[in-house]
């Protein structure tokens, strides 16, 4: 496709990407990774943050770290290889990062912490979730949601799903010993125990495919909100910055922990709605398989974790309560769009 800079970009842009600049900013870091142009970096990130209430929910802002992410993930074939480690990329990331980061350590409500020990922190996390009063996506879909909506539901998933598990694997290298094990244990679950067939973002992606939708990475960031592209941003800042290894592993603890039941739901909803093994299959692999997995997750390894590295558990208990508060708050955007009888989509389902 061809893309267009908005009016009040001065770069024009004309690469094969599969999605558009949100502003400014977005517009010059696309512009930089695919080696089109080479704007003022610095200028622009000065004028977003300057112009900017709430990094969360800014579009121009989150697009733009989504792609800064991508170049190192490799999800975008557009974007040059060689850029990845481009100075003045990282010093734009690193900018970013640290407004985002400012923000969610603002708004992040971090309970009290528990002992260091393995079996205190599993029960301070087990506490954490429990005490979640999130509007309940799962529940809605089980019940009522129509096949539109359903549609919606894969289009907003794909962003993170598409990618299930990489973000969290960023940690591997950055653990040792009981934690390490644990943490390599969960994620060879994820990517299929050696089968390529039931890697966990092959089976989302054929359910992709079985809901009649496009199933390549980032097909829909264009029809996405800011909130969606924060919830895969943050899990990307905290896995690739070795200084929030703590709040990484409390992330994957809570996602796991929060994970089970709502699978459970979903698959429900889709059953429901007619769908057969082919849609269904990813909801109920993580069924049991997360059932599992938030016992090791909270035990095993953010429990060891604290145990062997005390410093680290403000950081684990962050990151637990940031991955309930931001994905509560996608969730709370999907809820609420259809509950008012509207898109949760920028553009709509049909483009």
């Amino acid at each position: 496709m061809t893309i267009t800079a908005s009016p009040d970009s001065a770069v024009e842009l004309g690469f094969p990407i599969p999605f558009s600049p949100r502003g400014a900013l977005s517009a010059a870091v696309l512009s930089w990774l695919t080696a089109s142009a080479r704007p003022d970096l610095r200028a622009e990130i000065d004028g977003a943050l300057a112009g900017s209430a709430d990094v969360i929910e800014n579009d121009d802002i989150q697009l733009a770290l989504f792609a800064l992410y991508a170049s190192s993930y490799g999800s975008v074939p557009g974007f040059d290889a060689d850029l990845e480690w481009e100075p003045q990329l990282i010093e734009a990331r690193v900018r970013l990062e640290a407004a985002f980061e400012r923000q969610l350590r603002d708004v992040v409500p971090v309970p009290a912490l528990p002992d260091a020990s393995e079996d205190a922190v599993a029960r301070g996390l087990f506490e954490l979730v429990a005490s979640d009063s999130g509007p309940s996506l799962s529940r809605y879909v089980a019940k009522r949601a129509t096949e539109e909506q359903m549609r919606e539901f894969f289009m907003q998933r794909s962003i993170y799903t598409l990618r299930e598990a990489d973000p969290h694997s960023w940690a591997i290298p950055r653990l040792t010993g009981r934690a390490k094990a644990a943490l390599v244990e969960i994620q060879s679950d994820e990517y299929g125990g050696g089968r390529p067939d039931r890697v966990h973002a092959e089976i989302f992606a054929r359910a992709v495919r079985g809901m009649g939708l496009d199933a390549s990475y980032a097909a829909y960031v264009d029809d996405v909100p800011a909130v969606t592209l924060a919830s895969l941003n943050m899990m990307s800042m905290f896995g690739m910055n070795r200084r929030l290894i703590g709040a990484i592993v409390g992330h994957l603890a809570a996602f796991e922990m929060t994970s089970s039941i709502p699978n459970r739901l979903y698959g429900d909803g889709l059953r429901r709605l007619g769908y057969g093994e082919e849609v269904t299959d990813y909801f109920d692999e993580h069924v049991e398989a997360d059932a599992v997995h938030e016992q090791i997750a909270a035990r095993d390894l953010a429990g060891s974790l604290a145990e062997d590295r005390p410093d680290l558990l403000p950081d684990i208990m962050f990151g637990a309560a940031a991955c309930l508060m931001i994905d509560g708050r996608v969730s709370a955007h999907m809820l609420g769009s259809w509950q008012r009888h509207e898109s949760s989509l920028r553009i709509g389902v049909d483009r």
